[in-house]
């Protein structure tokens, strides 16, 4: 195809003619940016586009922006051939989630209730039921199912071609046969950005390209350093001959538990296998010209699984297969999309990484993503899926090859608490790791570190059997929540995000950012929140300035690329330095009424109230090793974050130990910590608060300085004449017996009225403990709170509740500060 069939220049270029691509060119025509351009290498569709399976499912995710993006989508693909005059194959024949256990039960039970609030019809239904539906399954060993009447199916093709046509009658320029080599950049400040993209008709200049290559992602982003660890997989399905009777207009039949989902197809039956044991496909670089391609299928692997898939729906052992398909599908480590902008090059967007649910995601993603890219920011929650988030050590083949093996194996596995992934272990370890597993820490996943979710005791094996119940191990995760609210624990927190930013303009910098009135005295540690241009919050973290031009950044670690990205693009031509000490520095937290009183033992500094008041940050000897240490907490109580030299942590924490005998200390894992700040109600950002929440409507007013400019700072003002109609609150159940895990819906006076985003058993207040999101038709104050009678829906159960603005443990603070 010659050049001239390409513009010299286009805002944006999308790399890639899927699904995906076809509808961020779709959406972004209607969000008026239509100087676009579409590049597809081969044809539309090619790639995994086209032997999608075609599922529209919206049931399953305790995700507001994933069921959102689901739920658009299929009321898009119901209205788009009005629009475009191409069907886009949609019937919504309904689907029927099957159960044959009590851990799955209550877990579709509480994504049931949750996705209720949101729109979706689902419910629960019998075997009888289920039978009468779909009556060629055996509903042997099943104990109920989902039956959700608005989802059904689409065909991929038709959907591409669909919003193809959309975007071109819009403006649109949709290119095929034209292959990209190279994404254009140049320095611009700290960091890179897009000027253009490279093919073979020719260059375009733009100012966005959007990466949706699908299984390609991960080799062109790595070109530039952009992260996207996804990984082809082989997939399977089969469609049997004809089957006499077969519904056309029956529903869709998922089966995890015999890892199967079952449609009508041509007059016989798709059979879509997530076999337990799957295997990677391509894992140096997929080729280039792979376009409709099959795979040569692995009977010998997939034979057993495909035959349990079967014996759901014994009639395929019957007749004959008419085709045997095995083509690539790409999965990311997580099983969540890879979506927004790359942390280290401006103007690079990323979507791919859909994992098997790309033609059901794609409307609302297509929406998302235009939205995000023609206005700058997102208008939904992407804490979850935001490409920031992954790590370059993923990208590593061998962690690649297992991690895929695992999540594809596990798609269809219940998500039971206490389910952990097991590849790829071990890419971080605390300087204290050899301590806490000699105390018998259960360690789990944190970001790649290893760390302690509790402690069994020293020399003692920890053991977790996943449950929705309480389990025996409650008694070590009570007692480690007490210690600190009693006497005094130690927390290992050397996974956060840490950051030393130094230069001249390092305080101008950090104050632009920061809502927090950051650069002021020395020895100062500010919980402060960067926000955007809208008052958005993108971080939630602390600054602590060591010196005039010497500032330590601590953030999250699900924050650490969006925290850096975020600072990265602050700079400019300033002259300031961000290194990442992360791995250089242990984090020792000694927390609870006795920690002044152990700490006093092993350092020569003052740690008297007077001398070392809340928030004081001093360089002091403690055990002999120099360490900053910082009079904050997470847990509500008195305590001191110590952020040692990597090499000395194992000797402090050593020292704590032994000496701390005296006073009680043990170890407290993350389960601890998490039951402790919720009492307290102190957020977590990408958990509790996301970039849709601002300081007003998460409760963070007060962290807030006005008295300097800062981002965001105009939309503060403005909130705080007209609040929003969405608060958090922090919840507390009557009832000491229900668990929460998040996700459970909230009732006002038996109305629906927001959902939980995290959740814990708060032992000092006595019941499940959490914050919530809830919504009213005015702004969220006291009165309201007070005035409604509140119910948390706990699996179907509705639980009595109290709610509350100000922390129910120690409101006003006094332990903290004592």
């Amino acid at each position: 195809m010659s050049s001239s069939v390409l513009p010299d220049r286009a805002r944006v270029v999308i790399i890639g003619g899927g699904v995906i691509g076809a509808s961020i060119a779709y959406h972004l025509a209607h969000e008026g940016v239509t100087d676009v351009v579409l590049v597809e290498r081969d044809r539309l569709t090619s790639g995994t586009t086209w032997h999608a399976a075609g599922l529209m499912t919206c049931f399953g995710t305790t995700s507001e922006t994933l069921t959102g993006m689901r739920l658009y989508s299929r009321e898009l693909f119901g209205r788009l051939e009005a629009e475009t005059g191409l069907s886009t194959g949609f019937r919504p024949v309904g689907v029927i989630e099957a159960v044959g256990d009590r851990d799955r039960l209550e877990e579709y039970r509480r994504v049931a209730t949750f996705q209720r609030r949101l729109g979706l019809d689902v419910d629960e239904i019998g075997p009888g039921e289920m039978a009468e539906l779909f009556p060629l399954a055996d509903m042997d060993g099943l104990v109920a199912g989902f039956h959700v009447p608005g989802d059904g199916r689409v065909n991929p093709v038709d959907l591409t071609m669909s919003l193809a046509r959309g975007a071109r009658a819009l403006g649109v320029r949709v290119v095929e046969g034209v292959s990209v080599g190279d994404v254009v950049t140049r320095t611009d400040g700290a960091l890179p950005r897009v000027t253009g993209v490279r093919t073979s008709a020719g260059d375009i200049e733009c100012e966005t390209v959007v990466n949706c290559t699908g299984m390609w992602a991960r080799q062109l982003g790595e070109r530039h350093g952009v992260v996207i660890p996804n990984q082809a997989a082989e997939h399977y399905y089969l469609i049997t001959d004809t089957i006499p009777g077969i519904d056309p207009d029956g529903p869709i039949f998922e089966d995890p538990a015999r890892y199967g989902y079952y449609r009508e197809e041509g007059g016989g039956m798709m059979v879509g296998l997530f076999e337990p044991v799957a295997a990677p496909w391509h894992l140096d670089r997929i080729p280039d010209d792979f376009s409709f391609g099959t795979l040569p299928p692995d009977w010998d692997r997939v034979a057993p699984a495909l035959e349990t898939a079967m014996s759901r729906v014994p009639v395929t052992f019957d007749v004959g297969v008419r085709t045997f398909f095995c083509g690539p599908e790409s999965f990311t480590p997580d099983r969540l999309p890879a979506v927004g902008e790359a942390p280290d090059l401006q103007g690079y967007f990323v979507a791919a990484g859909l994992n098997s649910v790309g033609i059901l995601s794609s409307g609302g993603l297509g929406r998302v993503m235009a939205q995000w890219i023609a206005n700058g920011r997102p208008d939904v929650d992407v804490t979850a899926i935001d490409v920031a988030r992954f790590r370059p050590h993923q990208l590593h083949r061998d962690y690649r090859r297992d991690r895929v093996m695992e999540v594809l194996g596990k798609t269809y596995a219940a998500h039971t608490p206490g389910v952990e992934l097991t590849t790829g272990r071990g890419t971080f370890v605390s300087p204290v790791h050899d301590e806490m597993v000699a105390a018998g820490a259960r360690l789990k996943d944190v970001s790649g570190w290893e760390s302690a979710d509790w402690y069994a005791g020293d020399g003692q094996v920890a053991k977790l059997t996943p449950s929705w119940s309480r389990q025996p191990w409650f008694e070590q995760w009570e007692a480690e929540h007490r210690v600190v609210r009693e006497a005094v624990g130690l927390i290992d927190m050397s996974f956060m995000a840490t950051f030393a930013v130094t230069g001249a303009d390092a305080g101008t910098v950090l104050a632009r950012v920061s809502a927090g009135h950051v650069d002021g005295d020395v020895d100062r540690i500010t919980y402060t929140q960067w926000l955007g241009p809208d008052g958005g919050i993108e971080a939630d973290l602390t600054v602590t300035k060591r010196g005039e031009g010497d500032f330590l950044v601590v953030a999250s670690d699900t924050a650490h690329g969006h925290t850096l990205a975020w600072l990265r693009r602050a700079i400019g031509e300033a002259d300031v330095t961000v290194e990442d000490v992360t791995e250089a520095t242990g984090q020792v937290n000694v927390q609870g009424p006795r920690s002044r009183e152990l700490l006093a033992e092993l350092t020569d500094a003052d740690l008297s109230h007077e001398a070392f008041p809340f928030r004081t940050a001093r360089t002091v000897t403690v055990a002999g090793v120099e360490v900053l240490c910082v009079r904050i907490t997470y847990v509500g109580e008195l305590g001191y974050e110590l952020y040692v030299p990597r090499a000395d942590t194992a000797a402090v924490w050593t020292a704590l130990r032994e000496r701390g005998t005296a006073y009680g200390l043990r170890p407290v894992g993350l389960k601890a910590l998490g039951s402790l700040r919720l009492e307290k109600a102190y957020r977590d950002y990408g958990h509790d608060i996301d970039n849709t929440d601002t300081v007003g409507s998460a409760g963070l007013g007060f962290a807030v300085d006005l008295a300097h400019d800062f981002t965001g700072r105009d939309a503060v003002v403005a909130e705080r004449e007209t609040p929003r109609h969405e608060r958090l609150v922090q919840v507390l159940l009557s009832d000491p017996e229900p668990l929460m895990f998040g996700a459970e819906v909230m009732l006002r006076d038996g109305v629906p009225v927001g959902d939980v985003r995290s959740a814990s058993y708060g032992w000092t207040l006595g019941a499940a403990v959490g914050i919530a999101s809830v919504a009213a038709d005015g702004p969220v104050g006291a009165a309201w709170l007070d005035e409604g009678a509140w119910e948390v829906d706990v699996a179907g159960t509705r639980v009595p509740a109290a709610v509350s603005l100000r922390p129910m443990y120690d409101p006003t603070g006094a332990r903290v500060r004592s």
